[in-house]
């Protein structure tokens, strides 16, 4: 009896310490089927078992404590991660990683809506194939759809043989690959709306347990934060971005202000100052980063600034219309505006065409550019009018050479009538008879007033003096503006330009040759300038300038020889006086034919396609004379002073 008693005692301190030393449950059944083989009384063996049940519940209590604050801890962790600014994405991959890692999962993951509809496998831990990247989940389907619809976790032991999930083939096959059974769903819920479904899944058959499933409830809450926090996140961005947005376009508004501000001032002070109208359309079309032009109702353009497109009459008429019909800035077309402009009676317009649409701002700021520009025209013609005489009188002395003033002096004369006496002037001359010269003499007047030029009546003839070099480009310009608006023909002759005001007598005189020369050739309404006559202009020409003639003519084939020591000059010669015969210029050049044809094509390339029509053949034939004939008077003239030298020697 003592002995069973000695046992039993052993017995249950053997228990004792397996429960201290959380000893496997295999281990409290080896110590019972020990007890059973020591053939104790049935009670004390009842009892034994009774203690090893004890032992056991007391263990398992204890693993159930110790995994919950296991998982509490994950949690707590999981919580704190959350405050981290991670990116939303890859808290959800947290929270799958953690779901996995906390309750011992085969596989997690989570799918959220599509905002068109359906859903999608976001992130997912633990999975063993590529199958679920991005997958699209129906509605209606699988145990998520469940989940969602009924607001709350929805599980399952198997399944792939659970007859209550609505199957779909490729979820099931999915399912299928991964190797699962046992799945549960949690819905993700923002504001009572299911934005997504976290699940976790075992690759046995098996039930989840109530911690395993409020475990799972607190995650797809941490999910359903983290999604709401990357909502909240983009949101501000959002917002922080669109008054970024708008901090910079106040700024940037308030920089136009003053640039438009500063571009007003300036344009008032030129106004208020008789400033030139060119500067003023400089201004205007800088602030507005824009090309302008400055237009009376006929097309004459007083004021150009940026390269401005070609406006056809049509198009000038309609906007005058337009502009003024409306008292300010008018569209016409893509990035084209039209502002009204007035100077007395006279009616025009300022064009503008910018690669950009204009604000209510730069538009307010046109009408201004208009308004000033307006006031400058009226107050140059106020002071052409009070200084008409005054002018007509002084561009009469400088064609006539009386009086003859120092040139300082006549500098002096010319800048109180506002003319730079510095630059370059061309003369042009028109000529018409019948009841429109008053009609002539009107629009010349203002037209070589905004250029900055003269305008007088002398010996019958309508004369300009104007600013710039290219005589022809004037002559042509002031015929095309001016036979529109005449019923006549008329006659413009041009020369220069004139170096210094004292040579505007001499240029006058070439001037009043051309024109007689337009005449006598039968060119009456029509444009011409010295140059333009070829060698007739080189006789009617006071200085007789051979070497620029020759240039005019000949200069590239001149440049050609001297450049690559070719001998074009030499074929020319020879095709000229060989009478145009390709043939007869090799024999005198003695070369080949093939030779002297390549180099008339080289000819051609360089004078163009019309060189051996009777006009131009006839100037290269002279030009040629006179180059030959200047270089024997230079040899003649070297050979002389050589003798010279030597005589002296």
């Amino acid at each position: 009896m003592m002995d069973s008693e000695v046992l039993m005692d052993s017995l249950v301190l053997d228990v004792l310490e397996m429960l201290a030393l959380d000893s496997p449950p295999g281990r409290f059944q080896d110590l019972l089927d020990r007890a059973r083989r020591e053939n104790l009384p049935l009670m004390s063996l009842v009892e034994l078992e009774r203690a090893v049940q004890l032992a056991l519940r007391i263990q398992d209590f204890s693993h159930q404590r110790r995994r919950r604050e296991s998982v509490m801890a994950g949690l707590v962790t999981t919580v704190h991660d959350m405050t981290v600014p991670y990116d939303p994405a890859a808290l959800l991959k947290v929270i799958t990683s953690r779901a996995r890692a906390l309750l011992g999962f085969d596989m997690t993951y989570i799918s959220l809506r599509n905002p068109e509809g359906g859903s999608y496998i976001h992130s997912s831990d633990g999975d063993t194939t590529t199958l679920n990247v991005r997958r699209v989940l129906e509605e209606g389907y699988g145990l998520g759809s469940l989940a969602q619809e009924a607001g709350a976790p929805c599980w399952t032991s198997d399944y792939l043989n659970d007859d209550r999930i609505p199957h779909r083939q490729h979820l099931d096959s999915f399912v299928r690959a991964e190797g699962l059974h046992a799945i549960m769903a949690v819905p993700i819920r923002q504001d009572g709306v299911p934005v997504g479904v976290l699940y976790a899944a075992e690759r046995i058959v098996r039930h989840f347990t109530p911690d395993e499933i409020s475990c799972m409830q607190c995650l797809a809450d941490f999910a359903a934060v983290a999604l709401e926090k990357a909502r909240i996140l983009h949101r501000s961005q959002q917002e922080n971005a669109e008054l970024a947005s708008a901090n910079a376009r106040g700024k940037a508004d308030i920089a136009r202000l003053r640039e438009l501000a500063r571009a007003s001032s300036e344009l008032g002070a030129l106004a208020l100052g008789s400033g030139d109208l060119e500067e003023s359309a400089k201004i205007a079309a800088r602030a507005l980063d824009a090309a302008l032009v400055v237009s009376d109702a006929c097309g004459q353009a007083f004021a150009y600034a940026g390269r401005v497109p070609e406006f056809n009459g049509e198009l000038i008429a309609q906007a005058v219309l337009e502009a003024h019909g409306a008292g300010g800035p008018v569209a016409m077309g893509e990035n084209a505006w039209a502002a009204p402009l007035r100077a007395g009676d006279e009616l025009g317009v300022v064009l503008l065409q910018s690669a950009q649409s204009l604000g209510r701002d730069e538009l307010d700021f046109l009408g201004f550019v208009a308004q000033m520009m307006s006031l400058q025209l009226v107050m140059q013609d106020n002071a052409a009018a009070a200084q008409g005489p005054l002018r007509d009188e002084f561009l009469g002395e400088l064609l006539t050479a009386t009086p003859q003033l120092p040139p300082d002096q006549l500098a002096r004369r010319a800048m109180q009538l506002g003319i730079d006496s510095d630059k370059l002037h061309v003369v042009v001359a028109v000529r018409l008879e019948g009841d429109e010269r008053g009609k002539a003499v009107a629009w010349s007047s203002t037209y070589a007033h905004h250029r900055s030029g003269l305008m007088t009546v002398h010996a019958d003839d309508i004369v300009l003096l104007l600013p710039g070099t290219d005589a022809s480009a004037a002559a042509r310009t002031v015929f095309g503006e001016l036979s529109p608006l005449l019923a006549e023909p008329v006659t413009v002759a041009s020369a220069g330009p004139a170096v210094g005001l004292s040579s505007v007598s001499e240029v006058y005189q070439e001037v009043l040759r051309c024109c007689d020369a337009l005449i006598a050739l039968d060119g009456v309404g029509s444009a011409a300038s010295v140059d333009d006559l070829g060698f007739l202009g080189l006789l009617l020409s006071d200085n007789y300038d051979v070497d620029r003639f020759v240039e005019s003519v000949l200069g590239p084939v001149l440049a050609h020889d001297a450049e690559r020591k070719t001998n074009l000059v030499a074929t020319l010669e020879a095709y000229f006086a060989s009478g145009n015969s390709p043939r007869k210029a090799a024999s005198r050049l003695y070369v080949h034919r093939n030779t002297v044809t390549r180099r008339l094509e080289s000819i051609a390339e360089l004078l163009g396609p019309g060189w051996q029509h009777p006009r131009q053949a006839t100037e290269a034939q002279l030009a040629l004379r006179l180059l030959r004939a200047r270089d024997a008077l230079r040899r003649r003239r070297e050979a002389a002073s050589g003798a010279q030298d030597t005589l002296g020697t």
